[in-house]
């Protein structure tokens, strides 16, 4: 019988913008998707990618960030043959577009889709019931969420999207989101179950204090919008 093992390399990371970037491989197939990957860090992903020996099938988005540019376009070009996966309502343009329920397949793994807007109206989860693990984008960071001032931002939403679609996974599920400030890597559906400061609270309480984060204007949200809707390729050449 062989084993075939889901290898999660999750040491990619974009130091400009606490990004993190998520390889995934099947590890006897080598067939792999990467998730929000960074524009000026694509040679990087894709020298790793072939240096490991894996066949990229998509580069992959969480949602439509704001914060930078995404460089699933360029992998697309990087690496001829992976194409580019989004949510469809998300607004972007992409080569495959998932919604609530569609399986992600890359050798005999999957990756389960669950729209989680509320940060934007295209975040959506990653989930592989399998291995016990979910990619939540901006949805949920680590004791955290994404902001709701912006971009279809929407705190009701984002509130419902998270209790509904991931605090219901178990709670030994382990949580990787696109982002962190603070040096941490992963978190558990039950750690965010008790300690997240914010989902914790009731839907009144937890609006408010959305709305009164007085948070910056995202510094590259101008550029990074435009380029992520055709594939982060606005003014690459």
């Amino acid at each position: 019988m062989t084993l075939h093992i889901l290898s999660i390399l999750s040491s990619l990371f974009d130091n400009e913008t606490s990004t993190y970037t998520y390889l995934l491989a099947d590890t006897t197939t080598k067939e792999a998707v990467i998730i929000d990957p960074v524009l000026e860090l694509a040679e990087r992903d894709a020298q790793l990618i072939s240096d490991l020996g894996l066949t990229l099938k998509y580069a992959m988005n969480t949602h439509m960030h704001a914060d930078h540019v995404t460089g699933t376009g360029l992998l697309k070009k990087l690496l001829p043959g992976s194409k580019s996966l989004i949510s469809k309502a998300s607004g972007a343009q992409a080569d495959v577009f998932v919604e609530n329920g569609f399986d992600v397949l890359f050798g005999r793994h999957q990756l389960t889709v669950r729209a989680t807007p509320g940060h934007t109206n295209g975040c959506v989860t990653f989930v592989s019931h399998e291995q016990g693990i979910a990619f939540t984008g901006d949805a949920l960071l680590i004791r955290g969420c994404g902001r709701t001032d912006f971009q279809e931002g929407n705190a009701k939403t984002l509130y419902n999207s998270v209790h509904k679609y991931i605090f219901t996974l178990p709670d030994c599920f382990k949580l990787y989101p696109a982002h962190d400030y603070k040096g941490q890597t992963c978190t558990t559906v039950g750690e965010e179950k008790h300690y997240n400061p914010r989902l914790t609270k009731p839907l009144d309480e937890f609006i408010k204090i959305m709305e009164n984060l007085n948070l910056p204007y995202p510094k590259m949200i101008d550029r990074a919008v435009p380029a992520n809707r055709v594939c982060g390729l606005y003014d690459v050449p």
